[in-house]
C-alpha cells in the first residue's frame, strides 16, 4: 500500500522580516475546534488505513505484547481505603472492566460498602470516557463528579443525591472537571473553559436558587484558573496564574459568597503555593531563592512583609511540597535530586523518612485528614513495583498497605539497576536511570529505549513500570534522561532548559545517547526513543539533530509545529506558553530562536529512521495538525524507503484512548514496533 501523499498548496507568511513556507497550513481547519473539512478528514482517515496496512503485518506481536501486559495486571483490583469525615472510601476494578466502580462503608459498618459511581455504566457504549472529579458533600448527602466523552477536555459536571440517586444539579458544560464544596454543603464552586479551552471562570452553585453567581473571571489570557482546598478545611483557594508566576485568593469555606482576599498580588517570576493549618497559612515561594522557601504567616497578616521563613532552599535542597497537619508539618524535597520527605514538629523538631532503596520515587499520596497522625506515601523505584505506605508521624514507623498486584509473578532480582552522570556538551552533568534483565550484556550489542520529556518543570522519575518487563524480558536496556527543562535536580534545572536555553534539552538528549554509546550499553542504530507532547517535540528535534543514532523513533502528540502555534494567539495555549518557549509575536529574536529548533520547519531532504506518530482529532494541548503537517513534510523530504506511519485517534485527545486495557494496545503497539525493527536482544 502506498502512503498517503498530502497535497503541497503554496502558502508563506512574512514576520520581522522573514518569510517562512508552510505547504500544508491547509491542514488546519478554519472552523477549529469543530473539524468538519472533508479534505483534512479524508486525509487522516487515509493515513490510519496506511498505519493499519503497515501494522497488519505486527498484529501476532501486538497481540501477544498486548496479552503479555494484560495479564500483569489483577483481573479484580482496589485501592487502599481512607476514612474522612465518617465514611470510608475506595475504588474498584471489577473482572475485564476499562474503568473504575466507586464505594463508600461507614465507619460504623465498615464491611457495608455501598455503590457511590460507576464508570462502567456511565462509559457503555462510549468511544471515550474519563471521569473528571468525584467529590462527596462534606455532610455526606451529595455526589459531585464529571466527565469527558471526547477527549477534549471538556467536562460536564453533574450532583446526585445520595439517599435517593436522583440528579439534583447539572448537567453543567465546559467546566475543568473539580468541585469544592462549601461547608455547609449548600453551595460548590466549579471552573468553566473558554471556547478556546481556557480555564477562565469560577462560579459558585448554590441549590434551590436560580443562576450561577461569577466569583471570579481572569481577563490575562495568559493565565489560568483553578480551585484548591486547604488542607484545614477552613479556606478554599483561588489560583490564577502561568507557568512561571501567580497570584492566590482565599475565602471562608463557611462563607464561598464572600469577597476573596489576595495573598500576594501577581508579578514577573514570582511563583508561590498556598496551604494552611493550626491559623496559619504556609506558603511555598521562589522570591527570595530560586529552589522554593517556605515560610509561615498568620492568616490575619497574609501579605508578604509579615511573611516568617521557616525551611529554607538552596542549591541542593529544593522544596516541590509541603502539607500542614494538626500537629506536624510535612515538607516534600529533592536533595541532590533524590526524593526526601521531611517531617516537622514541635518547633525545631525535624526528621527525615527512611525508604529501603539508595535510588527511589516517593511522592505524598491520599492525605485528606488535617488531624493526622499518619501520613500516606506512594513509593516506587525501577525495580520496585508501586507501592502504598502508611507512615506513623509519632512512631516513625513505615507500614506497607498495598504493593502493586502482578498476578504473572515479578522478581526483583531479576532485574539490575543503575544510576549514570555523562558529561554533556558544555561540561553539564546530567543523570541517566537505566534498568535492565540481569542477563542483558553490556557490551553494545543491547537495543535500547531512551525516554526523556524535559519541559515545564516536570520531573521524569525512576519508577516502575509493568509493560516496560515486555521490552526488558526480551533484552531492551531502558533508561529515562533526566535532561534540562525538568526539574530533576531543582528548579534551575528548568530555567536551563526554557526560553533563550531551550537548545539545552535536546542537546542534553542528544549527548545521553552518544554517552551510552560510549559506556558500551548499546551501538548507534540500535536505539529507540519515544516522547510525548513536548517530549514529542524532543523526539522531531533530536530527529532533526541526529537522525544516524536512531533505530526507530514513536513521537506521540508530538508538539512539533512550534513556530507557527507561538505565533497563534487564538489557540488555548498560545500565550500561556510563550513564558516558556518565548513570544516571537513580538520578539525577533524568538522568533529566530523557535524557528531554528521548531521540528517541522528544520525538516530537510535526507535519510530518516523508521518513525511512528500518533495524534488525537479532540486534543486541545496539541492540534491534531501539528503531528499530521510534521508527517506531511517528512514524507515529502525523506529519500528512505524506512517507515512513516501516523495515526490519529479520531475521537480522543491528548492522552488517546480510554479505558483500563485500551491504551495499553497503543503501548503494545509502540513496542511491536520497536521489537520488529530492532529485534529482541540477546538475552531473550
Amino acid at each position: 500500500m502506498q502512503p498517503p501523499e498530502a497535497k503541497r498548496i503554496p502558502t508563506s507568511f512574512t514576520h520581522h522580516g522573514i518569510t517562512v513556507e508552510d505547504p500544508y497550513a491547509w491542514l488546519k481547519d478554519v472552523n477549529y475546534p469543530e473539524v468538519s473539512d472533508p479534505q483534512i478528514i479524508n486525509h487522516l482517515q487515509a493515513e490510519n488505513l496506511y498505519f493499519d496496512a503497515y501494522m497488519a503485518r505486527l498484529e501476532a506481536s501486538v497481540k501477544t505484547i498486548f496479552q503479555e501486559i494484560k495479564e500483569r495486571q489483577p483481573d479484580e483490583d482496589e485501592s487502599v481505603p481512607y476514612l474522612k469525615s465518617g465514611w470510608y472510601y475506595q475504588w474498584r476494578f471489577s473482572q475485564e472492566a476499562q474503568y473504575r466502580t466507586w464505594y463508600r462503608a461507614s465507619e460504623e459498618k465498615p464491611s457495608q460498602w455501598e455503590l457511590l459511581l460507576d464508570e462502567v455504566a456511565l462509559a457503555e457504549g462510549l468511544d471515550f470516557f474519563r471521569l473528571g472529579g468525584l467529590s462527596v458533600s462534606p455532610d455526606g448527602t451529595r455526589l459531585a463528579y464529571s466527565a469527558d466523552t471526547t477527549g477534549a477536555e471538556r467536562f460536564t459536571t453533574r450532583v446526585l443525591d445520595l439517599t435517593n440517586r436522583k440528579t439534583i444539579a447539572g448537567p453543567i458544560h465546559d467546566t475543568l472537571g473539580a468541585v469544592v464544596w462549601a461547608a455547609d454543603s449548600d453551595s460548590f464552586y466549579y471552573v468553566t473553559v473558554s471556547e478556546a479551552w481556557r480555564p477562565y471562570r469560577i462560579w459558585q452553585h448554590v441549590f434551590e436558587t436560580q443562576g450561577d453567581r461569577l466569583v471570579y473571571e481572569e481577563k490575562d489570557v495568559s493565565f489560568f484558573v483553578s480551585i484548591d482546598l486547604a488542607q484545614s478545611e477552613k479556606y478554599v483557594f483561588i489560583n490564577s496564574g502561568g507557568h512561571t508566576n501567580n497570584e492566590v485568593y482565599f475565602v471562608p469555606r463557611t462563607n464561598l459568597a464572600a469577597e476573596p482576599r489576595l495573598i500576594s498580588a501577581r508579578r514577573s517570576a514570582h511563583e508561590y503555593h498556598v496551604n494552611h493549618g493550626n491559623g496559619s497559612f504556609f506558603i511555598r515561594s521562589n522570591r527570595d531563592h530560586v529552589n522554593f522557601d517556605l515560610y509561615r504567616t498568620d492568616e490575619q497578616n497574609p501579605q508578604e512583609s509579615a511573611w516568617e521563613k521557616i525551611v529554607s532552599g538552596d542549591s541542593r535542597h529544593y522544596l516541590v511540597d509541603h502539607l500542614p497537619l494538626a500537629d506536624h508539618l510535612i515538607v516534600q524535597q529533592r536533595i541532590d535530586g533524590l526524593d526526601q520527605i521531611k517531617v516537622m514538629c514541635n518547633g525545631d523538631q525535624a526528621h527525615y523518612i527512611e525508604f529501603p532503596e539508595p535510588t527511589y520515587h516517593v511522592g505524598l499520596g491520599t492525605n485528606p485528614n488535617f488531624d493526622s497522625a499518619t501520613l500516606r506515601l506512594a513509593y516506587t523505584s525501577m525495580i520496585t513495583p508501586n507501592t502504598v505506605y502508611d507512615y506513623d508521624l509519632n512512631s516513625q514507623q513505615l507500614t506497607s498497605r498495598k504493593v502493586q498486584p502482578i498476578p504473572t509473578g515479578y522478581d526483583a532480582t531479576r532485574y539490575i539497576t543503575e544510576r549514570l552522570q555523562i558529561e554533556a556538551r558544555d561540561g553539564t552533568k546530567i543523570p541517566i536511570s537505566l534498568v535492565r534483565h540481569k542477563n542483558t550484556p553490556t557490551d553494545g550489542s543491547a537495543p535500547l529505549y531512551l525516554y526523556a520529556y524535559g519541559a515545564y518543570g516536570i520531573s521524569i522519575p525512576p519508577s516502575f513500570s509493568t509493560t516496560r518487563l515486555s521490552l526488558l524480558d526480551r533484552g531492551f536496556i531502558f533508561a529515562i534522561a533526566h535532561i534540562r527543562g525538568g526539574d530533576d535536580l531543582g528548579y534551575q534545572w528548568y530555567l536551563d532548559g526554557k526560553l533563550r536555553q531551550r537548545t539545552n534539552t535536546f542537546n542534553d538528549f542528544v549527548d545521553c545517547a552518544r554517552a551510552l554509546i560510549t559506556h558500551n550499553y548499546t551501538c548507534a542504530g540500535q536505539i529507540a526513543i519515544a516522547g510525548g507532547s513536548a517530549g514529542g517535540e524532543l523526539m522531531g528535534a533530536a530527529l532533526n539533530q541526529a537522525p544516524e543514532l536512531w533505530g526507530a523513533v514513536v513521537a506521540h502528540v508530538p508538539f512539533v509545529d512550534v513556530l507557527n502555534t507561538m505565533l497563534d494567539e487564538s489557540l488555548p495555549l498560545t500565550p500561556l506558553e510563550w513564558p516558556e518557549w518565548g513570544n516571537p509575536i513580538e520578539d525577533a529574536a524568538a522568533f529566530r530562536l523557535i524557528q531554528s529548533y521548531s521540528p517541522y520547519d528544520q525538516l530537510k531532504p535526507g535519510t530518516y529512521p523508521p518513525i511512528m506518530v500518533t495524534a488525537g482529532l479532540n486534543d486541545p494541548r496539541v492540534t491534531y495538525w501539528e503531528p499530521a503537517k510534521f508527517v506531511a513534510r517528512l514524507r515529502h523530504l525523506k529519500t528512505d524507503e524506512n517507515p512513516l506511519i501516523l495515526k490519529t485517534n479520531m475521537g480522543a485527545g491528548h492522552a488517546g484512548k480510554s479505558g483500563r486495557f485500551e491504551s495499553f494496545k497503543e503501548t503494545a503497539e509502540e513496542y511491536a514496533f520497536f521489537i520488529d525493527l530492532l529485534g529482541p536482544g540477546p538475552s531473550a
